[in-house]
C-alpha cells in the first residue's frame, strides 16, 4: 500500500514538473500566450474573464483569449479543452520604416520604429507651430513615452470649445489605430485653412490625439520593430482591465494600477474631455457602453444614433463586409461580453465623457499594404464623430453677479442615471451635454447658488441648442447697478412688514427661502406682509424692465 501511494506522489509530481516545464516553454520570451477554448455559457466566460484577458466572443460560443503565467495556470487547473495560437504579433513581417520626413509621407503603408514615431509627432508641433502641441503625459515601465497631440486654433490658450480624445493600441498587438491615429493628426494640420470642414472642426473643437496608449506592448521586440507586439504591457497586465470599474471596484483585475493606467487617469482628472473613442482590434464593431453591466446607458438612443453614423458612413465607403457583424457593425458591450476595467467605461461613469471602443480591423496586426485601405474606409467617420462634440445642448455658466466661470451640475430631470450628467468646467466655466434629438427638463445646480430649471428645452441631433446659464448667489446683490437698487428697513409701525427703499421703479417683488422656492407675499407700495413667513433667512428680488436685484433678509 505505502509503495502505491509512493508511486502515485511521484507520479504526480512528475505530471506537475511536466507542467512547469511546459509552462515556461509557452512563455519563453513573452509574457502572455494566445488559445482558444469553447464555453457553454456566459456566465462561464465571465467567471473565467477574472483569471484570463478574453480577446473576443464568437456566435458559436468559441473564445479567443490571452493569460499571463499566473492566469495560464489557473486556466489549465480548470482542465478546460484548449487550442494554443500563433500569437497575433508574430504572423506578419511588418514593413518598418526609419528617419520619416512627414511632409513626405505619401501612402502611409509602414509602420514607424519607435523612436521615428517620437520624431514624427514632435515634426509635426513644428512644423505647425500655434495649431499643435506635443507633450507626454508620463513614461512606460521601459522608459517609453505617452505622447498626446493637441489640435486647435489657439494651442496655448483654453476657450469655450469641447475637449475631444482619440487614443489607440493600448493593446500593444492591435496597431491599426497606431498609424490611422498618426494619419489623421497628419490629415487635420494639413487641411486646415485648405478644407472649410476641417477648418471649423479644429476651430471649434479642441482635439487630443494618443496614437500609442501602451509602447512597451507593441515594442516588446525593441523600438526598431513591432513584430512580436505584445497585448499587455511590460508587466503583464491588460491594460484594458485595469481601470477602476463603476460595479467592480478599483481594481476588478486583481493587480495594482499600471503605470500607464495612473498616467491616462490623471490626465483625464485635468482635462474636461465631453468625447472620445478608444481604437482596438481582433474584430470590426463599434463597442458602445456598458461594458460592466447589462443596465442600457441613460443616452442609449445617442449612442445607438452616433454609432449607426459611424458604421453606415463607414459602408459608403468599404468594400462589402467591412464592419457588418453584430447588429450591421454596432454593439452594446455587455450584449456581446462582459468585462470589469474596461477604459471605456472608467471614462463615461468617471468622468462623464462620452467614449466607445472601434474594434477596427479583423486582423491586429494588419499588414502596412492594408493601412491606405482602412483609412479610406474610416476617416469620413472619425470626422462625423468629432463634430459630435460640438452638438447637443452647450453653453457657459457663470456668477450673474460678477461674470466669473463657475463649476456646476448639468442635470437633465427625468433621464440621468449611472453618473451620465455632466458638469461645466474652468477656466470658461463652459458645459456640453450631449443628447438625442427630444424635449428636455434641465436642471442647473451649483454649491452656493440658486438651483435654476429649464423646461422645454428642444435638442435636434447634429445641432448645438446654446444655453448660457447666470446662477443667482442669494448673499450678493445682481443686476445692473445692483448695490444702488434698493434697501430694506424692518419698520418698526408694522412688526410683520419691511420697508423697501430704491433709487428705480420695480414692476414686482418677490421673496424665495435659501432652497429657491418662492413664498407667497402681498405688497403694496413699497410696504411687503413678511407675516405668514416662517422665522428664518429669506432672499428678496425686485424686478424692473427685465433686470432684476436681490437682498438677503431675516424674519424674526
Amino acid at each position: 500500500m505505502l509503495k502505491k501511494i509512493f508511486c502515485l506522489a511521484i507520479f504526480l509530481f512528475s505530471l506537475v514538473l511536466i507542467r512547469a516545464q511546459e509552462t515556461d516553454q509557452l512563455f519563453q520570451g513573452s509574457n502572455e500566450v494566445y488559445f482558444t477554448f469553447p464555453v457553454k455559457s456566459t456566465a462561464e466566460l465571465t467567471e473565467l474573464s477574472k483569471i484570463i484577458s478574453i480577446d473576443r466572443l464568437t456566435p458559436d460560443m468559441q473564445v479567443f483569449a490571452y493569460a499571463n503565467k499566473p492566469g495560464w495556470e489557473k486556466f489549465i487547473a480548470r482542465g478546460i479543452s484548449f487550442e494554443v495560437l500563433q500569437h497575433p504579433g508574430t504572423l506578419i513581417r511588418p514593413r518598418m520604416l526609419d528617419n520619416v520626413n512627414v511632409r513626405e509621407i505619401v501612402d502611409w503603408d509602414f509602420y514607424p520604429s519607435y523612436d521615428t514615431y517620437v520624431d514624427m509627432m514632435y515634426q509635426y508641433e513644428e512644423n505647425f507651430p500655434g495649431l499643435c502641441d506635443v507633450f507626454s503625459i508620463g513614461t512606460t515601465n521601459e522608459g517609453r513615452e505617452l505622447l498626446v497631440a493637441r489640435i486647435t486654433d489657439n494651442s496655448g490658450q483654453q476657450e469655450n470649445e469641447p475637449e475631444f480624445f482619440f487614443t489607440s493600441s493600448m493593446h500593444g498587438d492591435e496597431t491599426t489605430g497606431y498609424v490611422l491615429m498618426l494619419r489623421l493628426i497628419d490629415y487635420l494640420l494639413n487641411n486646415y485653412g485648405e478644407n472649410a470642414r476641417i477648418t471649423s472642426i479644429v476651430d471649434e473643437i479642441d482635439i487630443y490625439i494618443n496614437p500609442l496608449a501602451n509602447p512597451d506592448g507593441s515594442y516588446h521586440v525593441g523600438n526598431s520593430n513591432i513584430y512580436g507586439a505584445q497585448r499587455f504591457n511590460a508587466m503583464g497586465v491588460d491594460l484594458n482591465r485595469n481601470f477602476p470599474d463603476p460595479e467592480d471596484g478599483p481594481h476588478p483585475d486583481g493587480n495594482a494600477w499600471q503605470t500607464e493606467t495612473v498616467h491616462f487617469m490623471n490626465f483625464a482628472e485635468e482635462r474636461n474631455f465631453v468625447m472620445g473613442a478608444n481604437f482596438h482590434g481582433g474584430a470590426e464593431v463599434l463597442n458602445y457602453p456598458w461594458d460592466t453591466w447589462a443596465t442600457l446607458h441613460a443616452d442609449n438612443d445617442w449612442w445607438i444614433y452616433v454609432c449607426r453614423e459611424f458604421a453606415d458612413t463607414v459602408h459608403v465607403n468599404a468594400v462589402p463586409g467591412y464592419l457588418t457583424g453584430f447588429n450591421n457593425g454596432i454593439t452594446n458591450g455587455f450584449q456581446w461580453y462582459s468585462i470589469s476595467g474596461g477604459r471605456q467605461d472608467y471614462m463615461n461613469y468617471f468622468h462623464q465623457c462620452r467614449e466607445f471602443t472601434h474594434e477596427i480591423s479583423q486582423t491586429k496586426l494588419l499588414p502596412g499594404s492594408q493601412l491606405p485601405a482602412h483609412w479610406d474606409y474610416n476617416y469620413r467617420s472619425f470626422l462625423n464623430y468629432i463634430e459630435q462634440a460640438g452638438f447637443g445642448l452647450r453653453g457657459r455658466i457663470t456668477d450673474s453677479a460678477t461674470g466669473d466661470p463657475l463649476v456646476a451640475e448639468v442635470y437633465v430631470l427625468g433621464h440621468e442615471a449611472d453618473s451620465s450628467w455632466a458638469y461645466s468646467s474652468l477656466p470658461e466655466g463652459n458645459y456640453h451635454r450631449l443628447l438625442h434629438e427630444g424635449t428636455y427638463t434641465v436642471q442647473f445646480k451649483c454649491q452656493g447658488y440658486y438651483t435654476q430649471i429649464h423646461e422645454d428645452v428642444v435638442i435636434n441631433n447634429r445641432q448645438s441648442t446654446l444655453l448660457d446659464i447666470e446662477m443667482v448667489n442669494p448673499f450678493s446683490a445682481v443686476g445692473e447697478n445692483a448695490e444702488a437698487d434698493f434697501t430694506i428697513y424692518p419698520n418698526p409701525a408694522y412688526a410683520n412688514y419691511i420697508r423697501i427703499e430704491s433709487s428705480k421703479t420695480f414692476n414686482n417683488i418677490s421673496i424665495f427661502s435659501l432652497d429657491g422656492k418662492m413664498q407667497e407675499v402681498s405688497h403694496q407700495d413699497n410696504f411687503v406682509d413678511v407675516s405668514q413667513l416662517a422665522p428664518g433667512i429669506y432672499i428678496i428680488r425686485l424686478e424692473s424692465d427685465g433686470r432684476y436685484s436681490e437682498r438677503k433678509f431675516v424674519k424674526r
